[in-house]
C-alpha cells in the first residue's frame, strides 16, 4: 500500500517532519434511488460530482502535494482523477481508506424511507455507541490512522491527499480531537468533496482544518455516504 518515500526535505541541516494529510470526501454519487450503497460497486459521481473533483483539483495545485491515495470504491476513484491529472501524481489504493461497513447497505434510505424503522431492524440499533449496525467506531479509527500514518510517511514534510468516506473521515476527526467516537450523524462537518486536514509532527497532531473547496453543498444535492 502506498508508494514510495519521497525524499526528505531538510531546513537548516534539520529534517523537516511536520506534514499535512488531507482526508477528501468523495463528491455527490449519482444514486436517483437514494440506496444507502455503502461498499455496493457501481456507484459513480453524477455530473455534480465531477464538477466538485475538478474544483478540489484546482483548489489543490498550489499545494504542496507530493502523494495521492485512494479508496478502491469507484465514487473515491473518480474523485481522485483529477486531482492526480492537476497534480501528475500516480492514484495508490489503500484498502483501509473503505467506507464503512454498514447492515443496512442495499436499502432505501432516502427521504421518507424508514427501513431501520421495521421491527426486523430493531436487534441491529440495540448499541448506537458501538455502532451495533455496522463497523465498530474503534475499527473504523484504527485503521483510517493507520492508512494517515501511511501517508505521512510517503509525504514526510510535504502534504498528501487521501480520498475516503464521510464516516471513517469523521471517525478519525474525533479520534484525533481526542472526542468519543459515538456521535449524532446529522452533525458531522465533513460535506461532500471537502477536506479534512490533518498536520503532524512525527506522530503528534498538530491541528486540524476543515475547509470545502469545492463550495457549500447545494440545495438538491445528495449527500450520499
Amino acid at each position: 500500500r502506498g508508494g514510495p518515500r519521497r525524499s526528505r526535505r531538510q531546513r537548516g541541516g534539520a529534517r523537516v517532519t511536520v506534514t499535512t494529510v488531507h482526508l477528501l470526501r468523495h463528491g455527490e454519487v449519482h444514486n436517483p434511488d437514494h440506496v444507502m450503497y455503502g461498499r455496493l460497486p457501481d456507484y459513480h459521481l453524477s455530473a455534480v460530482g465531477r464538477r466538485m473533483a475538478e474544483r478540489v483539483a484546482k483548489a489543490l495545485i498550489d499545494r504542496d502535494v507530493v502523494h495521492l491515495v485512494s479508496s478502491p470504491l469507484e465514487r473515491a476513484q473518480e474523485t481522485s482523477a483529477p486531482v492526480a491529472e492537476a497534480l501528475g501524481l500516480p492514484v495508490h489504493i489503500d484498502d483501509r481508506l473503505l467506507e464503512a461497513e454498514n447492515s443496512f447497505q442495499g436499502k432505501p434510505f432516502g427521504p421518507g424511507d424508514r427501513a431501520w424503522a421495521h421491527p426486523t431492524a430493531w436487534p441491529r440499533l440495540r448499541n448506537p455507541f458501538r455502532p451495533s449496525w455496522g463497523e465498530p467506531y474503534t475499527r473504523i479509527a484504527a485503521r483510517m490512522l493507520a492508512a494517515a500514518w501511511a501517508a505521512r510517511d510517503a509525504a514526510e514534510g510535504r502534504e498528501a491527499v487521501c480520498v475516503s468516506h464521510q464516516l471513517p473521515i469523521w471517525t478519525l476527526r474525533r479520534f484525533v480531537e481526542h472526542k468519543p467516537l459515538s456521535h449524532v450523524p446529522t452533525h458531522r462537518q465533513c460535506g461532500l468533496a471537502s477536506l479534512t486536514s490533518i498536520t503532524f509532527d512525527g506522530d503528534r497532531v498538530l491541528r486540524v482544518a476543515y475547509s470545502e473547496p469545492a463550495g457549500p453543498e447545494a440545495p438538491g444535492t445528495t449527500p450520499g455516504a
